[in-house]
Order: structure tokens, then sequence, then C-alpha cells
């Protein structure tokens, strides 16, 4: 589990009761829901508060975010000087994981 990947599951189940409630999103593009709730709109905001909930976990972020923009895009652009550029890409990356989580257990429960 990653850290506080709990509190990013709750950021998505409450993107999902403000703006899809009570909708049928089955056949919903999973890149297109995480994008709304990952890339739409700033995580956190501010450098205090973004270096506050990094806390002593600031460097295991920083390696999931080297690794997965290596990965994906074969170099690393955030900005790691900066705690919110920090923040804000590692709620994108694990938010990922979430959605298809979250995708994954609507198709166990169609099963």
């Amino acid at each position: 589990m990653y850290y506080k990947q709990a509190e990013i599951e709750s950021h998505f189940q409450d993107y999902l009761a403000d703006c899809h409630a009570g909708a049928d999103l089955s056949d919903a593009e999973p890149s297109d829901l995480h994008h709304e709730a990952f890339n739409q709109d700033y995580y956190i905001i501010g450098t205090y508060q973004a270096a506050q909930w990094l806390g002593d976990h600031v460097f295991e972020c920083i390696e999931i975010i080297k690794e997965y923009e290596l990965d994906n895009f074969a170099q690393v652009t955030t900005d790691f000087s900066s705690p919110e550029a920090v923040v804000n890409m590692y709620t994108y990356i694990v938010g990922e994981q979430v959605v298809h989580e979250w995708f994954e257990s609507l198709e166990g429960v169609a099963a």
C-alpha cells in the first residue's frame, strides 16, 4: 500500500459523490475518470501544506515519481525542489492505481 493511499482513495470517492452521484460508470474510461479526479486541479496548494503532507515520506514519494516518470516518459520532469509539485505528482500516480482498483472492484461485483 502506498503512503496515504487511503486518503487518496477517499479523495476519489468524494470526487465520485460530488461529480457522478448515482451515475453508472461501469462503461466509463478509467483514464478519463483519473484525469478528471487527479489532473484537473491541485490536490494540495501551498508549499507549507505540501511539506507537512509529505512529512518523513518525501524521499519515498520522490522515488515513486522518478520510477513512474522514467517508465512512462523516459525522463524525469517533476521539480523535486517544490513540495507542491511532489505531492501533486505523487497523488496523480497513486490516483491512477486507485481508479484502476475501483474499476476492478466493479468488475468483481458484475461477475
